[in-house]
């Protein structure tokens, strides 16, 4: 079905409430503009099953919230509307703060290196929000279309899709707790694939290390140096010429052998495949793929052709399934060089020299009819990246199916995590992008995707001690863990930063082998009951509101993961927020401050194993230690799962499955198994019991695994002395411990020192003061002769801004401007100043403010957006990016204060305050000036701009303001093609 044929189905229903049917379970509803749009729409590439959508059930229950609906201008646009005090989450891999109220997200797979705060688009989609509502209940909402989506939550309490018609909207509950909604969704989309179990320790990454000898040099250095680690990556320089499935001949001329030496010290070796295949006769892979008739084609039939790593190359289409095989039988010899895992990139897909980044959305994909048949590449772009993993999953399958497969994607769509598990892209080594990449890691997690984490310690720039040792602290408690740096910065590795950086990294990374046993558990729990691994604190009591903002925790089940993401503030320090009841904390005699604080929920039991150095060690558990936090009613649950760590025997029932309970009766605790499942018989090992009594004391007892073990409650008097025993060592290991210095990177900001006192620029007509400190904001702008001041601000408001994105609040803003050049002469003489701020992503603001010693009369802003350095990895090209000039004028008399301008295409336009915010772009763009006048003063702010760099202008009227912005288009930026709009202002008399 073509774009014209789905609008045409649309046309009977222009607007209005949605019609349902219920779906899938009870509480699952499908909603739909009309019975034509019900049949009209694509199939879903998100369901694990197509007909499970497209078939209802029977059910007693009715939709509590009905989206309407409006088709308008080409577009479907959806509301819900929720009650005061909903919080909103999820919308998949995005940047930004963890509950999403005030967003606005656009699902379109993007290259995105060096991402920000406000980026609006990165690698992956989920065009999915899950409400969280006052009363602790949570209802999940999902667009089940592929296209460009845009999920708008910038009014409160409301979503807003927008996309092309027709799609169906999915609503998930009601339901009790945030957790029974994403349950409910896996029952839709699936459940994460089973990692492995070595998938779960540690893995080591660099682009590039750049030959076998330099692989093994790294592995051996983390046995030596006793740092638990699983996995070392092979990034795209082991590749002939960037030749997908060869080997540089000279730096890896035997991966076999190197693969054998790995495997005899316990790591396991993954390796990157690109989607994109060199364009070269000769090359097999091109030659059987051409063969075939596997590539995605141009709109003239013939194969689309782009550059990426080796050139020039084409790219398969995974939406047929004859390409999927193909590529999977690829993979499958591939597997015997001794792969393990295999790392899918640039797979939105990336395109290098091209402003897009990506491929032409003209292009075919002859898809299977069950994907939705032959279509654009705008149809099939957001799941590109899901349908390669899937290949690649399938093809590791192939290889060996006593294996389970491990692949890792960068891009993707919901449902991915049936294939494979994720990470955040190419993020920035700074203290903003720590903060992130835990509400990153917690948002995909909600977004059905639980396996992925961050590049920990940062990909792009140069990490500090303290920020490394900071982010692996918290980063050896993410589902995945991965350290990973880009080519041309310092070493990344954990010993890279000094000794005291090594044995924080060396203490966080023991943790986490110690946690494997209950975090593979969380994972099979998610696997087969589509449970969460990792979610927000709020978890633990829905209904509490401070919690919902929290952004410094995170829970692994009923274990609460607390830490500092301030550089000048450690874990030693916090005064963390706790959800009610009881919350024991604990440790493993390492408490530091760059180390997260520990506590176990009243009423659960947690297994831990020995902190060996790398998992194979510890399977099966020869040693297993419970720890218990007993609820205010003295009992406690928790369970272990335990199976060959990889394979497919579990599905068998070649596994054992314990359910440990604890109780106190008459002073004395019995720790015992209350049930188990699963055919394997339990090891003969010995069982430490840690019982939590506060304030990091713990009863211990021994026993065997399987029989009940006793341990006698002390009497107060003893719990209070023991509990101050705790403390006293406590702080005497603070004390003696050997802090990460406060080293920070001396590359610095280019420029003069900030200063806190405004910069005045008097001269001619105008007589501004700017502060460098908070966005290079002008706060005032007073027209000399007339005395007329015209920006409305204070130092912390307002004023004249820019910002690098289409939201109000950015990096552009947050970040500090240097004073760049300042050359501010005697009267009559030109005065200048050059401000930059950086805006992360190799990316900086820069504004030139000018009076004109030719013009004395005008004051010359000259704003723009340049690439200082953009990561090889983004072919050139930073994320996308918007520059938006947004000055907020006073309004002295609304009632006789109006906008005047002259379009394009030659009409005259007045706007007033009443007509709230207007936007103008296309013929209606104001032709290169627009006038501020103010009818009781008799004058005109005139402000004139190249009408070739402004995409569109927006006003805005509040309350005795009006903002008169510029905005350039929203695209990259190299070092050849920056963004600017060069613009200046005027005072006349009417």
């Amino acid at each position: 079905m073509t774009d014209s044929e789905v609008k045409a189905a649309t046309s009977d229903s222009t607007a209005g409430k949605m019609i349902f049917q219920p779906i899938l379970e009870d509480g699952v509803f499908r909603f739909d503009c009309s019975a034509n749009d019900r049949e009209a729409v694509y199939p879903s590439l998100s369901f694990i099953n197509n007909k499970s959508r497209d078939v209802p059930v029977m059910s007693n229950k009715t939709p509590s919230y009905i989206p309407s609906f409006e088709c308008r201008l080409g577009q479907q646009i959806v509301k819900l509307e929720f009650p005061a005090g909903t919080s909103f989450y999820g919308t998949g891999e995005v940047s930004g703060q963890l509950e999403r109220t005030g967003k606005r997200v656009f699902t379109w797979n993007t290259d995105a290196w060096g991402y920000g705060p406000e980026t609006t688009s990165l690698y992956q989609s989920h065009p999915w929000v899950l409400a969280v509502l006052p009363n602790g209940e949570a209802l999940g909402i999902l667009a089940d279309t592929t296209r460009h989506c845009e999920i708008d939550l910038r009014t409160e309490c409301r979503i807003q899709f927008i996309s092309l018609p027709s799609f169906p909207v999915i609503t998930f509950g009601p339901f009790s707790s945030p957790t029974a909604v994403l349950v409910s969704l896996s029952h839709a989309i699936g459940t994460v694939f089973m990692p492995p179990k070595w998938s779960l320790g540690y893995h080591q990454c660099r682009w590039s290390y750049d030959s076998q000898e330099r692989v093994l040099e790294i592995s051996r250095n983390f046995r030596e140096k006793g740092i638990p680690c699983d996995v070392i990556w092979m990034d795209i320089d082991y590749m002939d010429g960037f030749r997908c499935f060869t080997f540089d001949k000279e730096r890896f001329p035997d991966p076999k052998s190197l693969v054998k030496d790995l495997h005899n010290i316990g790591f396991k070796a993954i390796w990157m495949l690109d989607p994109g295949i060199k364009r070269e006769e000769g090359y097999f892979v091109y030659d059987s793929g051409s063969k075939h008739d596997v590539w995605i084609q141009k709109a003239d039939g013939k194969p689309f052709v782009g550059d990426v790593w080796p050139g020039p190359c084409v790219f398969p289409d995974f939406t047929q399934s004859k390409a999927r095989a193909w590529w999977a039988n690829l993979v499958k010899d591939f597997i015997s060089n001794g792969v393990d895992g295999i790392w899918n990139d640039m797979n939105e897909p990336a395109i290098f020299k091209t402003v897009t980044k990506t491929m032409p959305e003209s292009n075919i994909h002859r898809g299977d009819n069950e994907l939705g048949g032959c279509q654009s590449h705008a149809h099939y772009h957001n799941v590109y990246g899901m349908l390669m993993a899937r290949s690649t999953y399938e093809g590791m399958g192939l290889a060996d199916r006593r294996k389970r497969p491990f692949v890792l994607t960068r891009a993707g769509f919901i449902g991915s995590q049936r294939y494979a598990a994720t990470w955040t892209g190419d993020n920035l080594s700074n203290w903003e992008h720590l903060q992130m990449s835990i509400s990153m890691m917690l948002q995909l997690g909600l977004s059905g995707q639980p396996l992925s984490g961050p590049d920990i310690g940062g990909f792009a720039g140069n990490a500090t001690p303290k920020l490394f040792g900071r982010w692996l602290g918290f980063g050896a408690m993410f589902p995945f863990c991965r350290g990973h740096s880009e080519t041309g910065t310092i070493d990344h590795e954990p010993w890279s930063f000094g000794k005291e950086c090594e044995e924080v990294c060396r203490l966080a990374l023991k943790r986490r082998y110690r946690l494997i046993p209950h975090i593979y558990t969380l994972f099979y729990m998610a696997h087969t009951r589509g449970t969460p691994v990792a979610t927000p604190a709020f978890f633990a009591d829905p209904k509490d509101p401070n919690l919902r903002t929290l952004e410094s925790c995170f829970l692994l089940g009923p274990l609460l993961v607390y830490s500092s993401i301030m550089p000048d503030l450690g874990s030693d320090k916090l005064q963390p927020l706790l959800p009610k009841g009881i919350w024991l904390s604990f440790d493993f005699d390492d408490s530091h401050p760059d180390l997260p604080a520990l506590y176990l929920q009243g009423g659960y039991i947690i297994p831990f194993g020995p902190p060996h150095q790398h998992v194979g060690e510890s399977n099966p558990l020869d040693d297993l230690t419970l720890i218990v936090a007993l609820d205010e009613h003295g009992k406690a649950k928790g369970s272990l799962f335990e199976d060959d760590g990889d394979g497919y025997g579990f599905t068998e029932g070649e596994y054992l499955l314990t359910h440990y309970v604890a109780e106190l009766e008459s002073s004395v605790v019995t720790v015992k198994v209350s049930k188990t499942e699963g055919l394997w018989k339990r090891p003969n090992r010995r069982l430490h019991v840690q019982l939590l009594i506060g304030e990091d004391a713990m009863l211990d007892a021994w026993g065997n695994d399987g029989e009940d073990l006793q341990i006698e409650m002390p009497s107060e008097i003893e719990v209070s002395k023991l509990i101050s025993s705790s403390k006293e060592h406590h702080r005497l290991r603070l004390e003696s411990i050997k802090h990460i210095p406060d080293v920070e990177d001396g590359s610095g900001h280019k420029g003069g020192e900030l200063s806190r006192t405004p910069i005045e620029l008097a001269n001619g007509d105008w007589s501004l003061k700017i502060v460098p400190w908070i966005g290079g904001r002008i706060i005032s702008m007073v027209h000399l002769p007339s005395g007329s001041q015209w920006l409305h601000s204070r130092v912390e408001i307002n004023g004249y801004e820019e910002y690098s994105g289409m939201e109000y609040r950015s990096a552009g803003c947050t970040e500090e401007y240097n004073v760049m050049q300042r050359d501010l002469e005697h009267a009559g003489e030109e005065e200048s100043v050059l401000l930059e701020g950086d805006i992360g992503g190799g990316l900086v603001l820069q504004r030139q403010i000018t009076v004109p010693k030719d013009n004395p009369k005008v004051l010359r802003i000259e704003s723009s957006i340049l690439a200082r350095k953009v990561g090889a990895g983004s072919g050139g090209f930073s994320r996308l990016v918007c520059l938006r000039v947004h000055p907020t004028f006073s309004l002295l008399h609304p009632t006789e204060t109006f906008v005047a301008f002259t379009s394009v295409d030659g009409t005259k336009q007045e706007v007033w305050p009443e007509t709230g915010e207007k936007v103008y772009q296309g013929n209606l763009l104001p032709n290169g000036e627009w006038k501020l006048v103010d009818k009781c003063l008799g004058l005109v702010l005139i402000n004139r701009f190249n009408v070739g760099e402004v995409y569109k202008c927006l006003i805005h009227w509040g309350a005795r303001t009006v903002n008169l912005e510029l905005w350039s288009e929203d695209r990259p930026v190299s070092k050849q093609s920056p963004l600017q709009i060069f613009h200046e202002y005027e005072v006349r008399e009417i």
